[in-house]
């Protein structure tokens, strides 16, 4: 094997898992670095569980946080003869053999494992037997004949020298008695078809490869090599599952998280290249290698995820932050009208402070984008007869105002502080009120010029409390 090649192999049983995510995103960066190709399997063969728009999902997923496979995607259901093909190779050269045990037997084998409280192993009970013991109704397992002595060393990549005991590995099925194949056997001609020269999974395979490499050996296939990531756990150090907030690439992207904040959060979940923190795809692609890949579990931290986030929000180009903002908005939230736009554009620099996600920037926004004033009522209370004479000094002033500025606002409102005997909270809090609806927003001068003159006049119009 020449070139490297990698693969992401997930099942389209459900949305893109977080974990899985990252384990796409390892194997894409190192196919990269080392000038080799990513591809994508979907291994579609549990039929009732596998859908077309979880497909889609998948594939979106991937575009959406910036990964692009080689080729199209190779559909694992297409190959499913050569799978077949390959078991009965294995049966012919002596390496398979067929099991006739019945269900019953086999659950009254578990039972027995459980009552020990030893883990399951299957008895082998026609690993010797002769065809002719055959029982007429039963249709037959074909079972790996696993090796029975001594022990295997697997050379991983991440983990080191993997150490197992040759007889913990059982005579695995092969093929199912309705005649398809099972996972093992079927990653294990699919990795060998696509001349697969790495394969970079979750450590929760390791029993997995154990079993591949004994078929790759069998079949005198070159074995490629293998990499195994730590998984990752929740906040409070448990497995985390697709049943979890926040596991999927959607929760994060209906909240606003950017695709390239959360690429960097998962490239450092459990990777580390000396003390950066901020990569690029670029940097990622460049400094990507798996002896950087630590040993144990990594926490899905969300407050890191939004810390991230916000570093890209407070340091990307606003043109970039704008388009991202507006397609945001389109698909999770509301559209935002041709008029309003130009408006959010210009008030960036301000309404993107502390804002952590991009819901924070629309939210912050939210007055702009509102075609009608939505009050706070807990706030209408604060508009007493004082706040109502600073609101309609404030109009009289501002209607003698051609083209408002900083410059000419700031003279006019510390007049109304002085001759209304107040503070600064005196005067901004009555008017950020009547202009956004809130007590809580942007600096009042910021407020005032993002709206633009007719529109605050025509705010400061509206009849409160």
């Amino acid at each position: 094997m020449s070139k490297v090649a990698t693969r992401f192999a997930p099942s389209p049983t459900g949305p893109l898992h977080i974990g899985g995510v990252r384990t796409a995103l390892f194997n894409w960066l190192y196919s990269k670095n080392q000038n080799g190709n990513f591809f994508l399997r979907i291994e579609d063969t549990d039929k009732e569980r596998s859908k077309e728009e979880y497909r889609k999902q998948i594939i979106n997923s991937l575009e959406w946080i910036g990964i692009n496979f080689d080729g199209e995607e190779y559909v694992q259901s297409k190959k499913i003869d050569d799978h077949i093909k390959v078991a009965h190779e294995l049966l012919k050269k002596g390496n398979a053999y067929k099991c006739y045990c019945s269900s019953e037997e086999i659950e009254e084998q578990k039972k027995r494992a459980k009552q020990k409280k030893i883990p399951y192993i299957y008895d082998r009970k026609w690993r010797e037997k002769k065809e002719t013991d055959a029982p007429k109704d039963i249709k037959p397992v074909i079972r790996f004949k696993s090796k029975i002595d001594g022990t295997s060393i697997l050379k991983d990549l991440v983990q080191g020298d993997v150490e197992i005991e040759n007889n913990t590995i059982e005579d695995f099925v092969i093929l199912r008695n309705d005649g398809t194949p099972t996972y093992n056997l079927s990653a294990a001609v699919d990795d060998h078809q696509m001349n697969m020269s790495h394969i970079i999974r979750g450590d929760d395979h390791k029993i997995n490869t154990f079993k591949q490499i004994q078929i790759y050996q069998a079949m005198e296939w070159e074995i490629p090599s293998f990499a195994h990531i730590p998984l990752i756990h929740t906040i409070d150090g448990k497995k985390l599952s697709k049943r979890d907030k926040a596991s999927t690439l959607d929760d994060y992207s209906k909240i606003g998280i950017m695709p390239d904040a959360l690429r960097n959060y998962l490239l450092r979940l459990g990777w580390s290249y000396k003390d950066k923190e901020i990569f690029t795809i670029e940097e990622s692609i460049k400094y990507f290698n798996l002896e950087g890949i630590g040993k144990s579990p990594s926490k899905l931290d969300m407050s890191r995820i939004l810390s991230m986030n916000e570093h890209y929000i407070k340091n990307m180009n606003e043109n970039d932050l704008f388009d991202q903002l507006i397609e945001y908005c389109n698909k999770f939230k509301k559209e935002i009208k041709t008029d309003k736009e130009d408006k959010i554009r210009k008030s960036l620099s301000f309404l993107k402070n502390k804002a952590k996600t991009l819901e924070d920037i629309f939210i912050n926004g939210q007055y702009i984008i509102a075609d009608e004033v939505i009050f706070n009522q807990d706030d209408i209370k604060l508009i007493d007869e004082r706040a109502k004479k600073v609101i309609n000094d404030f109009k009289v002033q501002f209607e003698k105002i051609d083209q408002p500025s900083r410059e000419i606002l700031e003279p006019v409102i510390n007049g109304l502080i002085k001759s209304n005997n107040t503070n600064f909270k005196g005067v901004g809090q009555p008017l950020r009120i009547v202009l956004t609806g809130s007590k809580f927003g942007p600096g009042i001068y910021d407020i005032i010029l993002s709206l633009g003159k007719k529109e605050v006049q025509k705010r400061l119009d509206t009849k409160i409390a």
